[in-house]
């Protein structure tokens, strides 16, 4: 059996779930604070497509859709043969706490300690981002995880 790596991140979001899942969910929501270009089918077998701010486009399809709640669906990118379009599984669970939302992610399916890593630079990055939308405040350009337009 091939060894896969898991990342898990937390963060607290100063905002309601229904907000936080509608930034995690609604193409125009999305890309102010990840990407250039969304689409979502919000559906089990729905797709989820992320155009980033390089050259990069990510896709996969929802498995689970259960509104303000939680997400999952797979993930990957189109070009990258170590990491393809549905190899990887993104959950997505959002937590009332504090007068606001935890949003606790697992993002398993990951072939390579470099590769979750990698991934795990960029979710800090655009955690970071959603944290501060979400909760009304301007994250500027998205510059990619790496501070340039090619990430």
């Amino acid at each position: 059996m091939t060894k896969s790596f898991v990342l898990q991140r937390e963060t607290h979001i100063a905002a309601p779930r229904a907000s936080v899942f509608a930034f995690l969910t609604d193409p125009q929501k999305i890309v102010q604070w990840m990407g250039s270009e969304a689409v979502t089918e919000m559906h089990p077998g729905g797709m989820y497509l992320l155009k980033g701010v390089g050259s990069a486009t990510g896709r996969g399809a929802f498995r689970e859709v259960v509104p303000v709640h939680r997400l999952a669906y797979s993930f990957g990118w189109e070009g990258n043969e170590e990491v393809p379009p549905g190899s990887g599984l993104i959950e997505i669970d959002l937590i009332e706490q504090d007068g606001g939302t935890l949003l606790r992610m697992t993002h398993s399916g990951l072939p390579t300690e470099a590769t979750r890593d990698s991934h795990n630079t960029g979710w800090a990055h655009y955690l970071d981002r959603l944290t501060k939308v979400a909760a009304g405040q301007d994250p500027g350009p998205d510059r990619g995880p790496r501070g340039t337009r090619n990430a």
